[in-house]
């Protein structure tokens, strides 16, 4: 199996392992505790935490039929980048209330919308 391939996926699995207990975290601990606008964006983290560590599983696998395209391979870095910052910020947003910290979500979002562009683009350069 290619290098970078076993990463993606490696990562990938690991993102949806998290996502399943953060959302499993969100819905029996924290319902009751946090605000329901703190929960709203509890959830958002989640729901876009899942998204994206399914994207991950997705280039992972597509690199084991093209495990030499650069592109993937940065599709793959922005989108862990994006969970990093978009739902790793949310988190920290929600579970603190440290609002300022929401300044960093948008970058995450940048990062996820270039990994989906650079992921179209291997797919268009594929044969």
């Amino acid at each position: 199996m290619p290098v970078w391939a076993k990463v993606f996926l490696a990562l990938g699995g690991c993102g949806m392992l998290l996502a399943v207990a953060m959302g499993a975290f969100g819905a029996h601990a924290l319902k009751k505790m946090l605000a329901p606008d703190l929960m709203a964006v509890y959830k958002t983290a989640v729901d876009y935490h899942f998204y994206h560590a399914l994207g991950l599983l997705a280039i992972g696998s597509l690199m084991l039929y093209a495990p030499s395209s650069v592109l993937l391979r940065g599709s793959g870095i922005l989108m862990v980048a994006g969970l990093l910052l978009f739902s790793g910020s949310l988190y920290v947003l929600a579970l603190s209330g440290i609002r300022w910290i929401g300044a960093i979500t948008p970058l995450g979002g940048v990062c996820f919308l270039l990994a989906w562009l650079l992921w179209i683009m291997a797919i268009m350069r594929m044969g």
